[in-house]
């Protein structure tokens, strides 16, 4: 039996969520709302450690949380280089490359560098499990089309590796036996990935690269366009990626960036949000199509996970084009939260190895 406590960290863009759990229960949950004219204060997002590692534990303290109970600290992945699935030490290397953004600045380099500030206030463990960077895809799969540039694997591991495994438990199959198309749909991005025998072979860039647009994310676009509108010289560096990776899809058609104000519209039967919803259904549709392709037509399920998938009409537009591929499998919800403290009470038991960030 497990006594101490896990602390869960997972900042998002405006937001860090916390939690607390005792084993696999629940103690206390707690999304802590940035307003955007504190953190417009600080230039950097990583200017944003100290504002945030200190809100957590004023909450904690706030709702009298048991520090002392707590033996070890999980973190939300953020960009790293390319590393093997699983859970690993906050090490100083990671400590290094997070805060530095070797690999790349997100809001999600916080999560690795807040747990490493508080695990050494409390003299605990601090871990990361599948990160963002996890990269298991075939090298035929990092063929970009020309030798200056090679395809990626940034997306969801976390969620997907939980979602792959919590299915293949549940209809009484081991994950590294079966071939899954997963695909999830963040407030962010979007990864739709072919799963071969426990290896994610390919997955599309869900950071700043191809695939489906999302809410905020651009997507694939037309490349020729995209180069002309580089070299116009209306638009900067700083403009072309906030265009790509903040400003695009819905948000850039609809002119909103949350769900509730999407699903607001929708809900009012607004032509254009349904237009633009049923688009984005389109290009998940066509990119389960080639992950089909990527595991020659050999697919188990197809695990549709993220919030949006309690769209009646959005998974009806997903269904009717590629649900004949394989059983659809649901899990309309995104649930990372549940995911980090699974893994670190997997090591706490002794069942996960920890690996070393090198």
């Amino acid at each position: 039996m497990i006594n101490k406590d896990i602390l869960v960290i997972y900042p998002e863009s405006v937001t860090t969520q916390i939690a607390l759990y005792k084993g696999t229960s629940l103690l206390f949950l707690k999304n802590i709302k940035h307003k955007p004219e504190e953190l417009d204060k600080f230039d950097d997002v990583i200017d944003q450690l100290e504002y945030r590692t200190n809100l957590i534990i004023w909450e904690l303290n706030d709702n009298q949380a048991e520090l002392n109970d707590i033996e070890i600290i999980v973190a939300r992945g953020g960009l790293l280089k390319p590393l093997n699935a699983g859970v690993y030490e906050i090490n100083e290397k990671m400590v290094h490359d997070l805060y530095h953004g070797v690999v790349g600045k997100h809001h999600t380099n916080l999560g690795g560098l807040i747990a490493d500030n508080i695990a050494k206030q409390l003299n605990v463990r601090a871990i990361m499990a599948d990160p963002v960077s996890v990269d298991e895809m075939d090298d035929i799969a990092r063929v970009s089309g020309h030798p200056l540039f090679e395809r990626r694997s940034i997306f969801h591991a976390l969620n997907q590796k939980f979602y792959a495994r919590k299915y293949a438990k549940a209809y009484h199959k081991n994950y590294d036996d079966i071939n899954l198309i997963m695909v999830t749909i963040g407030v962010g991005g979007i990864s739709v990935a072919a799963h071969r025998k426990g290896r994610v072979v390919d997955v599309n860039n869900a950071f700043d690269g191809d695939g489906p647009f999302s809410i905020k994310r651009s997507g694939s676009l037309p490349v020729g366009d995209l180069i002309r509108m580089c070299f116009s010289g209306t638009y900067s560096e700083e403009d072309m990626i906030r265009m790509v990776t903040r400003e695009g899809g819905y948000a850039a058609y609809l002119g909103v960036s949350r769900i509730h104000e999407i699903d607001a519209l929708i809900s009012k039967q607004d032509e254009k949000a349904n237009f633009i919803s049923d688009a984005c259904a389109y290009q998940v549709a066509k990119e389960i199509g080639a992950m089909y392709a990527v595991l020659e037509g050999k697919v188990d399920a197809i695990i549709l996970t993220g919030y949006i998938f309690h769209s009646d009409r959005f998974l009806s537009n997903v269904s009717r084009r590629v649900g004949n591929i394989a059983e659809f499998i649901l899990f309309p919800s995104v649930n990372d939260i549940e995911a980090l403290a699974e893994n670190a009470f997997l090591v706490l038991k002794g069942e996960l190895e920890v690996q070393e960030y090198e």
